[in-house]
């Protein structure tokens, strides 16, 4: 699963963000450290004739959901069923997104009985950005018709780097499988599912972090210092 990341964290990125979507970057654009389910996040979508990057809130509120807060649950897709799934079936034709991230956070199992676990951050072995698939939808208010806009991010099996740690991992695209994401124009899912097999081990890269990370009000660069 992804439930944890890191988004912004330096001027490369944020030029490869740029460079790579053809979106301007926001002043309001900050680094984060440790984003939390719930918390807003910058999202690439595409308009079209362009691509833009919105502030989203992180979990999926579905647009006949009866309340919001279906959205804390559904932080997460399943990139094997997706198109199956009422949450989702819409939103993986008509409404996909990128994430842009620096890394994600998984917690590795006690080493002792009783003990703690061991929170990791994984990253792109060469610094790159790391770009998460998601899907995003809008959710109509009742008391004031404005829209809430969601997301959330696909996963499939771990590869043998994240396997040891969790069964789970987001599913990370290629960087010429992005326009294909992105695309208004493609609403037939079975194109998609070239890209939702896990990235090869070889091109990420896992370290130990301090617990500062559990701490979800916490977000400074010492989550992901080395332990």
């Amino acid at each position: 699963m992804c439930g944890r990341f890191t988004s912004l964290l330096s001027p490369e990125l944020l030029t490869a963000i740029r460079e790579l979507f053809g979106v301007p970057i926001p002043d309001a654009a900050e680094p984060r450290y440790n984003i939390a389910p719930t918390q807003n996040v910058w999202v690439v979508r595409n308009e079209g004739d362009h691509n833009r990057l919105d502030l989203m809130k992180w979990g999926l509120v579905p647009f006949w959901a009866k309340d919001s807060s279906i959205g804390s649950q559904i932080i997460n897709a399943r990139s094997e069923t997706v198109a199956e799934k009422p949450a989702f079936r819409q939103a993986i034709k008509y409404r996909r997104c990128i994430v842009p991230a620096g890394g994600f956070f998984e917690w590795a199992p006690p080493a002792v009985e009783g003990g703690s676990k061991q929170p990791l951050y994984i990253h792109m072995a060469d610094g790159s950005l790391m770009c998460f698939a998601g899907l995003w939808e809008q959710w109509k208010r009742p008391e004031d018709e404005n829209f809430l806009e969601t997301f959330t991010i696909l996963t499939t099996r771990a590869n043998n780097l994240v396997a040891p740690i969790h069964d789970r991992m987001p599913v990370i695209l290629r960087p010429e499988d992005y326009s294909l994401w992105l695309s208004h124009s493609m609403h037939d899912p079975e194109q998609l599912k070239g890209m939702f097999e896990p990235i090869p081990s070889d091109h990420l890269e896992a370290y130990k972090v301090p617990d500062l990370v559990n701490n979800v009000r916490y977000d400074g660069v010492g989550c992901i210092a080395r332990v």
